[in-house]
């Protein structure tokens, strides 16, 4: 009862606050409805009195919510103030279409996690899943969670549908439905596999390092039996991740439906939201909202499901990963790349980035310019070089604060668990606008929008950690011995928790990257000229085909800085303790955790 109190006031609240957009961005929607309607009118105080009359914005925004609410009770959503329609059957089909893609995105995205995690999963079934991890999945995983999706989109477009024709490259439904969703599905469904992927990669040592596994390998159980535990094992504390991904690749997925001119609600939102059209936005996020709640109910339902009576029963031991010596090959590649990025930047750092260049627009790498020009004539290495303080660094600033941000409010699951839901249903770019609108336009107003709602992934990771930490036996044990709550949380519950969200923090670092360039795309973040690899990706795009090395120098340092993120994780986790003994060694060793490990 709780939680579904703390659901319906935080979405009551955004509602709210949607409802008082206009208002709070301090513009005028009576200005611009009149541009939308009428280009060419001039905004007289006679038609602007007349838009005020019509729409009901001379009443007040209380009155507007107030009639609003009383409409959408009776299934009213109101009349669009742009075109005069009801709003109701064109948002209802948006949302048709917007979960008909997320069905075909979200089978793309399972079967590229299935495909990232399948080799540790294989090698613990067969009792090899301690030997040290490997860099090629996790880079691989690392590169694709990396990469936009408008890049993805716009590559795919480029290759499979004008060059070779096997898809079309624009449109939704048609003759062949299918044949329209493959290439969107694909571009949103690489990234949010590959996400899931990875967590679920990171999970699957800590599973096959229990005893009960070595216990099954010994006698005789096949590997398809241990797999299928195994994942039963790890995968209620990622289900809140899966759910996360549903909702986001509904409402999220604003650029793919652009590029590929899909009527989704997402799109929907966004046009609304830019064209001050109120009841069109306040439908989309209610419905949005609706989806979010629904989907955060059902992943706790099969999460309680699939764990069964181990939660109440104190009985669920703690996932630990295994403390294994770092891989040198992962070492070694990080160091290099790092190397390699640090060089790069330097070397950007002494060239002028604003300096425009005519006679060289869209300029092939060479002596005078190593990574070419962009569409004006700028040097790419001096931008790259110069943006990556913007790009690089304001994401891992963000990533910070929604981490130390998220495990606060994931500790506290039973009072957030609501607002974390309510606020993973609300598009990013519509949160962008609210926050960024209210704050005003600049990095500091685009950083505060991502951190606004980048926290509730990181809280729902901490959150289903934290509540099967608390079940484990030798917490109960702990009580038992008359340890405090703060003793608890310090010495027996964070110790399991934090170390998966510090590299789920991490690996998010790209997306929070991207998500303050599409603001900045906006007129939200970092204006122009200011270099920052986002808007370079944005500005490129059009000449990608032509030019494509303008596009892959900003797409390059994101995936790099991903594999970063990545390895920096991977490293830490497993370079932390004693190496855990060889095949060849007889007898016990200890772990870091005090636990006795038997190799």
């Amino acid at each position: 009862m709780q939680v579904w109190a703390g659901r319906i006031l935080a979405a009551l609240g955004v509602l709210l606050v949607i409802g008082l957009l206009p208002w709070l961005t301090r513009t005028d929607p009576a200005r611009t409805i009149l541009h939308a309607r009428y280009a060419d009118r001039a905004p007289t105080p006679d038609a602007l009195a007349a838009i005020r009359a019509e729409t009901g914005l001379d009443a007040g925004p209380l009155r507007l919510l107030g009639d609003w609410a009383a409409g959408v009770a009776q299934g009213d959503f109101g009349t669009s103030w742009v075109s005069g329609q009801p709003v109701g059957p064109d948002v209802l089909a948006a949302l048709g279409v917007s979960l008909t893609l997320m069905g075909v995105s979200l089978a793309v995205a399972v079967l590229l996690a299935t495909a990232l995690g399948f080799r540790t999963l294989a090698a613990g079934a067969r009792g090899t899943g301690r030997r040290r991890p490997t860099a090629r999945a996790g880079a691989l995983g690392a590169v694709l969670a990396a990469l936009p999706e408008f890049l993805l989109a716009a590559v795919l477009a480029t290759l499979f549908a004008v060059r070779l024709g096997w898809f079309p490259p624009l449109g939704w439904g048609g003759d062949d439905p299918v044949a329209t969703a493959v290439l969107p599905a694909l571009a949103m469904g690489i990234p949010a596999g590959a996400l899931l992927g990875r967590l679920l990669d990171d999970a699957l040592p800590a599973a096959f390092a229990e005893e009960w596994v070595r216990t099954n390998v010994a006698y005789g159980v096949p590997p398809v039996r241990l797999a299928r535990h195994a994942l039963r094992r790890v995968l209620p504390p990622l289900l809140p991740q899966f759910g996360f991904v549903v909702v986001g690749l509904t409402g999220g997925a604003v650029a793919v439906e652009t590029l590929f001119a899909i009527p989704g609600l997402g799109g929907t939102a966004l046009k609304a939201a830019l064209a001050q059209d109120l009841p069109v936005l306040q439908a989309c996020v209610l419905l949005l909202l609706a989806l979010g709640l629904a989907v955060g109910a059902g992943v706790r339902g099969v999460r309680r499901a699939a764990l069964g009576p181990a939660l109440d029963a104190g009985a669920l031991p703690a996932l630990r990963r295994p403390h294994l010596p770092p891989s040198r090959a992962l070492a070694w590649s990080a160091g290099v790349l790092a190397a390699l990025l640090v060089a790069t930047v330097g070397y950007g750092m002494t060239r002028d980035p604003l300096h425009v260049d005519t006679a060289a627009r869209l300029a092939a790498p060479g002596a005078a310019h190593p990574l070419g020009t962009d569409a004006l004539g700028r040097d790419l290495l001096a931008r790259i070089g110069h943006g990556a303080a913007r790009t690089a660094l304001t994401a891992v600033a963000v990533a910070a604060v929604t981490l130390v941000a998220g495990a606060v409010l994931g500790v506290l699951t039973r009072w957030t668990e609501g607002l974390r839901e309510v606020v993973n249903a609300l598009p990013p770019v519509i949160a962008g606008l609210v926050v960024a609108g209210i704050a005003g336009p600049g990095a500091v107003g685009a950083a505060a929008a991502v951190a606004v709602v980048a926290w509730a992934p990181l809280a729902a990771h901490t959150a289903a950690l934290y509540e099967q930490e608390r079940a484990a036996a030798h917490v109960e044990g702990a009580v038992a011995l008359g340890a405090g709550r703060w003793h608890l949380l310090r010495r027996h519950v964070l110790p399991g928790v934090l170390p998966p969200v510090v590299r789920h923090a991490l690996l998010r670092v790209p997306a929070l990257a991207l998500a303050l360039a599409s603001l900045g795309f906006l007129g939200l973040g970092a204006e122009p000229p200011a270099p920052e690899w986002g808007r370079m990706l944005s500005e490129n795009m059009p000449y990608a085909e032509r030019a494509p090395w303008a596009v892959l120098a900003p797409a390059a340092g994101l995936a790099v800085v991903g594999v970063l993120a990545v390895a920096a994780g991977t490293l830490t986790s497993t370079a932390r303790g004693k190496p855990t003994c060889t095949a060849g060694e007889k007898g016990k060793c200890q772990g870091a955790d005090g636990a006795d490990e038997v190799s």
